[in-house]
């Protein structure tokens, strides 16, 4: 039995290293410090679009770099924004994951809850769709058993091989973490940049 656990240790943490190549930090003077997802290596980034109130918000890159982005598009009823920083080969999340992701499926979440930088959270799939706590909400959401906290918002949600499955986006209660569905965030991308 410790053999298996040690391996799903090792294999977790092999996870997370390789999904925080992928997460960026985003902030300014007045905002604080939210979290991003690249989505394509030549600088496309997704974050919430309540990450990216400023015009030409900071994002400082998993490898130190610092720079600034623009916000390209954003969707306030689905809490989506694109943005794009002067990069490229940039290591973009992976999206193979299968949909919809079940109930009682293990999940994680990256961030900068507070600004520490690539914070990872664990927990499982409450259910995909209208949470209670947010009926007038634009579209479904991922709810999961997750301690999301000021930070996470804009990074990704992933299942245990590090595939997105969606962009963390609100606490619902201090056991509850919503997050926008991968299907959504691609609609949103499609509708404002064409092919994506």
């Amino acid at each position: 039995m410790t053999n298996v656990l040690a391996q799903m240790n090792s294999d977790m943490a092999a996870v997370v290293e390789r999904v925080r190549h992928s997460l960026v930090q985003i902030g300014n003077a007045r905002h604080g410090v939210g979290a991003g997802t690249i989505w394509h290596p030549d600088g496309l980034l997704v974050t919430n679009a309540h990450v990216s109130l400023h015009h030409a918000p900071q994002v400082t890159l998993a490898d130190g770099r610092s720079l600034l982005a623009r916000v390209l598009a954003t969707d306030t009823d689905r809490d989506l924004a694109a943005l794009s920083v002067a990069a490229s080969d940039l290591p973009a999340i992976a999206r193979r994951a299968s949909w919809p992701p079940r109930p009682g499926q293990w999940v994680l979440a990256l961030g900068h809850p507070w600004g520490v930088p690539g914070a990872v959270t664990a927990g499982v799939v409450i259910d995909v769709g209208v949470p209670l706590e947010r009926p007038r909400f634009q579209g479904e959401l991922i709810q999961t058993s997750l301690h999301l906290r000021p930070g996470y918002s804009g990074g990704p949600l992933v299942d245990v091989y590090g595939c997105l499955l969606g962009i963390n986006t609100m606490m619902a209660g201090p056991e509850v973490g919503l997050a926008v569905p991968l299907p959504e965030v691609t609609a949103f991308l499609r509708r404002v940049l064409g092919d994506a």
